[in-house]
């Protein structure tokens, strides 16, 4: 397995360049056809407020897994309209935040300042291991049915366009 210490390092190099969906790098709309694949909700992790979040609350109804870091530029960029998103698509889409690769007080203190998400706590990359997630600012973008729409890396506007096909009509 890979050790934190290594996946770290990689990230410090990495904020924001890496993709597993190509069209989402170049800033065109990802497919919302998805990628044919079911997401894996068997997850826990911890709340920014201590609770334990169980990733199997998300079945069911389309959702958007943000995996950040405190210290990445490119997720400090993020955060107003993945907030906005969160605050408009309330009770529609679940907009999960997944801080990592630092230490707990690091990611408590940046999330705090992010309304509207809902905030896990990832010092150890659990969730981002589970989700194959390699590089930061990423989303997993999950339908209804609990198709991965898309992962990797998306622009604001990608991100928008593709939330608002998921929220129900």
């Amino acid at each position: 397995l890979v050790t934190l210490s290594v996946l770290l390092a990689a990230q410090l190099t990495a904020c924001g360049s890496a993709t597993s969906e190509p069209s989402a790098a170049s800033g065109s709309q990802p497919s919302p056809s998805g990628t044919g694949r079911i997401a894996d909700l068997g997850f826990t992790a911890t709340t920014l407020d201590g609770d334990t979040f169980d990733g199997n609350t998300l079945a069911g109804k389309p959702a958007v897994l943000w995996f950040w870091a405190p210290w990445c530029p490119t997720c400090r960029a993020q955060i107003g309209n993945v907030s906005a998103l969160a605050e408009q698509y309330a009770g529609e889409v679940a907009v999960v935040g997944v801080g990592g690769l630092d230490g707990t007080a690091a990611i408590k203190a940046v999330a705090a300042d992010i309304p509207s998400v809902t905030h896990l706590i990832d010092p150890d990359a659990k969730v981002w291991r589970h989700f194959g997630v390699s590089a930061q600012s990423s989303y997993t973008v999950i339908a209804a049915d609990g198709e991965i729409l898309s992962e990797g890396y998306l622009d604001d506007e990608a991100l928008n366009a593709l939330v608002a096909q998921l929220a129900p009509a």
